[in-house]
């Protein structure tokens, strides 16, 4: 199996193509979602700095349930439009949350938590959960983070049949 590590690029952009290639690689021949998804939250945590958790929560009986992630134990359920997790959800659009303290009805799973991604997983119209990222850090995730993980749930799109999931 390939080694897996952190390695530094002059820009965000140069990151997530790196990044975004490994996943392919990592995922394109392997027909099992959770695998896919086991190994793509330990991906994220193996090659993001400064974060504590990244993992997915899955669109199943009208709530977010959790899934394979990296970290700490996390909140087992979420409903929809509540804390960072079931807004993107509802809304169906990224939200980056630069401190998550001043996000109304925020989550709080690990307190260590500043800050916070989340990418909807959408596919054919249909909401199969989120991509969640947290991390210590005030304002650590921005535009290019934004772009750069949306282009990463799109692979997981490509390359998951989520139909099976729920």
């Amino acid at each position: 199996m390939e080694q897996y590590q952190r390695i530094t690029f002059d820009c965000k952009k140069d990151f997530y193509n790196h990044l975004n290639k490994t996943l392919v690689g990592m995922i394109e021949n392997e027909e099992d979602w959770l695998a896919n998804l086991c190994n793509s939250a330990a991906l994220l945590g193996m090659m993001l700095n400064d974060i504590n958790w990244s993992g997915f929560y899955l669109y199943k009986n009208n709530e977010l349930v959790l899934g394979p992630f990296w970290g700490k134990p996390a909140c087992t359920h979420i409903a929809i439009g509540e804390g960072v997790c079931g807004t993107a959800a509802q809304k169906r659009e990224t939200i980056v949350v630069d401190n998550v303290f001043e996000f109304p009805g925020h989550i709080a799973c690990d307190s260590a938590s500043r800050s916070e991604i989340v990418v909807p997983i959408i596919g054919n119209g249909q909401l199969y959960g989120v991509l969640d990222i947290d991390s210590p850090d005030m304002a650590r995730f921005d535009n290019e983070d934004a772009a750069g993980l949306e282009q990463f749930v799109s692979l997981l799109l490509q390359h998951i049949d989520f139909t099976g999931v729920s």
